[in-house]
């Protein structure tokens, strides 16, 4: 079992398996011509396909979009996203997947309106990453120069590899956590979802 290697072998693993998705490195690849700062490929499509390659489905099984966060504090207009946006529309064109590219630096302008709680402004994507409903989810990806990935997994593999979903109340509300579990536990009916802490 991949989750009990060591990390070093569990990294080499997780390279192995997401390559299986051939959309997933497709996107990176693209990705990466973007030049954005501080950018990851991240959240489902990373920890979706290991759930699938882990439980014999096909890789894109699930996922429903694939997340391309950058970190830009030096424009927080909508304007300056957008263009981001529209330059992704034309590099990403033809893929049979929706990529989703948002600056992190500017979550905190909108983030109280959508999900009822306000977001300190982050000081980078990592930091963006650090926040998602549960820390399973907290994994990002990008190729480096020279054909290595760098890999962000602050709570580790382990839950990603042994089909864990495990709650991170750093910011996202109890109900955010619910809901995308729930949705999960639909299309991944394997995994273990512990419950939100007390």
């Amino acid at each position: 079992m991949l989750g009990r290697l060591p990390l070093d072998e569990q990294l080499a693993g997780l390279r192995a398996v997401l390559s299986r998705n051939e959309i997933l490195t497709d996107v990176m690849t693209r990705a990466a011509t973007l030049e954005l700062p501080d950018w990851y490929v991240t959240a489902g499509c990373l920890f979706q396909t290991v759930w699938n390659v882990v439980t014999d489905r096909d890789p894109t099984h699930g996922i429903r979009d694939y997340d391309l966060f950058y970190f830009d504090d030096g424009d927080l207009s909508w304007e300056a996203e957008d263009a981001v946006i529209e330059a992704g529309r034309t590099v990403f064109a033809g893929l049979p997947a929706r990529v989703e590219i948002r600056n992190e630096a500017r979550v905190h302008l909108w983030y109280e309106q959508k999900f009822g709680v306000p977001c300190p402004p982050y000081e980078s994507t990592e930091a963006a990453i650090d926040s998602f409903a549960a820390t399973t989810c907290c994994l990002g990806v990008r190729p480096e120069p020279g054909g290595d990935w760098r890999v962000y997994a602050p709570h580790g593999l382990s839950d990603v590899f042994g089909l864990v979903l495990r709650p991170n109340s750093v910011l996202a509300p109890r109900e955010v956590y619910e809901a995308k579990a729930a949705r999960w536990k639909d299309a991944w009916p394997e995994l273990t979802v512990l419950p939100w802490p007390h």
